[in-house]
């Protein structure tokens, strides 16, 4: 049942760990978008006993929160997942689900007041727990053979903006011009790329996937098969 607090309605969910974790326990913060036809039916599944999935928070498209797991408590909202040598991060992450339908059933622009609240709830959230901003992550970051949410449309420089996560250091200009350049040595790029958190593995469709989703997050102007100059700098000023 949903109920209003303040600002914030809850709608809890029975999909949680029973036993409540430490405040210091809580060291990453990870966006996801719903990826479903509907808003309602994206809050139904989050909070039905019989999917075995959940978040703890749910932002709606007209930008109004949902409380739906509390933060003490392990949500089950990243599954399979790692980032450097941390894995399975639903034992100490915080996840904030996004209604948005996703690349399956017509991926939207998020909206003004969705961004709104993602900056307001991640500031709130990054302060609380002390989260770092090199651990505030997307799905497709710490599950990218599996993920692509929330995808290229979130606003990840807006929040970079707002100092909330990390972005690269280069300009528009100079990103431009290496844009398409070809890297001839594509190992330089993945052993940057692995170093930076992002699941290692030596399959080739396994790379392209996960730089694919490098790129939703970094250069979303682009999603290509092909590891170019502009991409390479990118990480590089990253690390």
């Amino acid at each position: 049942m949903q109920k209003n607090v303040g600002k914030m309605s809850i709608n809890y969910s029975p999909n949680f760990n029973l036993r409540k974790r430490s405040f210091s326990k809580v060291k990453y913060l990870i966006f996801h978008y719903t990826g479903m036809k509907s808003e309602k039916g994206a809050i139904k599944r989050l909070t039905n006993n019989n999917t075995e999935v959940s978040c703890h928070y749910f932002i709606k498209r007209n930008g109004k929160i949902i409380k739906i797991v509390p933060d003490l408590y392990i949500a089950w909202h990243a599954g399979i997942s790692s980032w450097k040598k941390d894995k399975f991060l639903n034992s100490n992450s915080i996840g904030i689900e996004i209604s948005n339908p996703g690349h399956e059933y017509g991926y939207k622009d998020f909206s003004p007041s969705q961004i709104k609240s993602v900056i307001s709830l991640s500031k709130k959230l990054k302060k609380k727990y002390k989260i770092k901003k090199k651990n505030i992550l997307g799905h497709s970051d710490i599950a990218p053979l599996r993920k692509k949410d929330p995808g290229e449309k979130f606003p990840w420089k807006i929040l970079y903006k707002n100092k909330i996560c990390l972005w690269h250091s280069l300009s528009e200009q100079h990103c431009k011009k290496l844009r398409k350049i070809k890297l001839n040595d594509n190992k330089k790029f993945y052993k940057l790329l692995f170093k930076f958190g992002y699941k290692s593995t030596n399959k080739s469709y396994e790379k392209i996937k996960i730089y694919k989703n490098f790129q939703r997050r970094f250069r979303p102007q682009i999603i290509s098969s092909t590891v170019d100059q502009e991409s390479y700098a990118i990480i590089k000023s990253l690390i």
